[in-house]
């Protein structure tokens, strides 16, 4: 078995997360069209595999800075639905304490910077990050998510060149979803590829299936120890598809049902799981074990984000700092 191979026991923790996600997001979505969340939502549905994959490669120590939509990737970290649907209803028990809305929110307990929509933001914070970690001699990486629309922002430029000529350890990951909003990738960009950025940068590019975890897996895994053994930055790029709207109140009417009806065949938990059954290492009993636990979680994490209370009035100052 190489080192760059997926356990049974990994296959089935990256097939859990991945199921926990689209429940989450699942149930999101009906609350939000209640109208009982307080504020957006902003679905990563679709991109699991990639989203997963990806921040599962990671280590403790480790950090990670993602978007607004890659709640998903959270979870190999540590997030818990409860936490989730709390933040999603605003309520003290949150990660923010009541202060944010959807999933901007990080934990420096679990290695996750506070998430900010500016894209790509968190790309020459990931490269400050790898410095700090390479000036201190510390085997510690730093992993950041951006889309395909970011790409073209000079943040994502600037922190991918810094990252590169330092040698910093990070890896930057592109969740190419098709749509920077409405605008699609032929609008965005002439590159079939985006990964092929990283040429001008001198650095190693790889443009994978972002809705198969196998392929995934590799290159992540070898990225992250490249990183780690002070060979400095990779830029990844998993084509996804994002089957949802920009946010809840989008309808998404600028895709077409036939490129809809295309992404849900290679829907990436679909295919994961057929992987599982063709291996043996989960049968019908067992992915309905895990739907049930799933479902226990989420009707748990409902019930305990309705029931917690609102922050009071006099702590809407605290944790709340300016420049």
């Amino acid at each position: 078995m190489s080192a760059l191979d997926l356990r049974q026991d990994q296959k089935l923790e990256i097939y859990r997360y991945m199921k926990l996600a689209r429940a989450i997001e699942e149930r999101l979505e009906i609350l939000y069209k209640q109208g009982r969340p307080v504020g957006a939502i902003y679905l990563g549905w679709g991109q699991e595999a990639i989203e997963v994959t990806a921040s599962y490669a990671l280590e403790e120590g480790d950090v990670l800075a993602v978007t607004h939509r890659d709640m998903a990737a959270h979870l190999p970290r540590g997030l818990t639905a409860r936490m989730v649907f709390a933040q999603h209803y605003a309520k003290a028990t949150s990660p923010t304490r009541g202060k944010g809305e959807d999933n901007y929110f990080g934990d420096l307990k679990r290695g996750v910077f506070a998430t900010v929509s500016m894209l790509p933001d968190f790309y020459p914070v990931i490269a400050g990050a790898g410095l700090a970690f390479k000036m201190r001699r510390e085997p510690r990486v730093g992993m950041a998510y951006c889309g395909d629309g970011a790409t073209n922002r000079a943040e994502f430029h600037e922190g991918v060149n810094f990252a590169a000529v330092e040698r910093c350890p990070c890896v930057f990951i592109i969740v190419n979803n098709q749509y920077a909003y409405s605008t699609p990738n032929e609008k965005e960009s002439l590159l079939a590829n985006l990964a092929d950025r990283a040429s001008a940068y001198g650095i190693p590019g790889y443009t994978v299936d972002g809705n198969d975890v196998l392929a995934i897996w590799p290159i992540i895994k070898e990225a992250v120890e490249r990183a780690r053994s002070g060979e400095g930055p990779t830029l990844i790029e998993g084509k996804t598809m994002r089957m949802r709207g920009h946010a809840g109140h989008d309808p998404m009417k600028y895709v077409s049902r036939e490129k809809l009806d295309e992404w849900e065949a290679r829907d990436p938990i679909k295919r994961f799981e057929e992987h599982l059954f063709n291996q043996g290492i989960i049968s019908e009993k067992g992915k309905n074990e895990v739907d049930e636990g799933i479902k226990a979680k989420i009707e748990d994490a409902v019930k305990f984000a309705e029931e917690s209370p609102y922050p009071k009035g006099e702590e809407a100052v605290d944790d709340v700092y300016a420049a």
